[in-house]
């Protein structure tokens, strides 16, 4: 009998295993390896930590499974997404080339400049956005990503808004079509950042 997964809200408390399980989850990721080539594999728990607290301040939603956190899942909303400069002083992400390193943190940024312009012209003024989704190597395969993300799915129905997201990887797109996403723009950003596709899910009907 195959046991239904459970998505539920994060708690503030969990916020660090929370971070770790992203860290696991993003390892092979091709931007994560393209972002550390050469590099020492550091700082991705802070930045991760920095993202879950940052989508509880901003009205966002953090899911994760009941029970042990196997996987997470972290939403923003529209509007409600913190940009610009003055979002990295509060935040403290001005502080990430000291965390994660000066290198990462350049090819960091190679990575997402296109992807923020990108998703300022191509989404529609309310939506919400997918910012990380991960689960712990050891339990992926089993229905978790897709249950993670269904609590956030039913409310932008129920809203009538669409819900937009980037992935680096490859294997996560079946996925993420399965569940009505569509590739809005494929390509490569500058300088040899890793292949990225860009997705957008309209709302359905109920």
């Amino acid at each position: 009998m195959t046991t239904e997964i459970k998505a539920i809200r994060l708690s503030e408390a969990q916020t660090s295993e929370a971070a770790q399980v992203l860290c696991r989850a993003f390892r092979a990721d091709p931007a994560t390896v393209y972002c550390y080539s050469g590099a020492q594999y550091r700082g991705q728990d802070w930045f991760f930590a920095l993202s879950v607290r940052q989508a509880y301040r901003h009205g966002g939603e953090v899911h994760t499974t009941e029970g042990p956190v196997n996987g997470v899942a972290v939403w923003f909303s529209s509007g409600n997404l913190p940009t610009g400069l003055s979002y990295m002083v509060r935040s403290g992400i001005v502080l990430a080339p000291l965390r994660v390193g000066w290198m990462p943190f350049i090819r960091f940024m190679r990575c997402i400049t296109s992807l923020e312009r990108l998703h300022k012209r191509n989404a529609p003024a309310q939506h919400w956005y997918l910012q990380f989704l991960g689960v712990d190597p050891p339990c992926q395969g089993q229905g978790i990503g897709s249950a993670l993300m269904r609590p956030v799915l039913d409310r932008a129905d129920a809203e009538g808004v669409a819900c937009y997201l980037e992935t680096f990887n490859a294997r996560t797109v079946p996925l993420y079509q399965r569940h009505g996403f569509e590739v809005m723009v494929e390509g490569e950003p500058p300088k040899g950042a890793p292949h990225f596709w860009t997705m957008m899910r309209a709302p359905r009907r109920r």
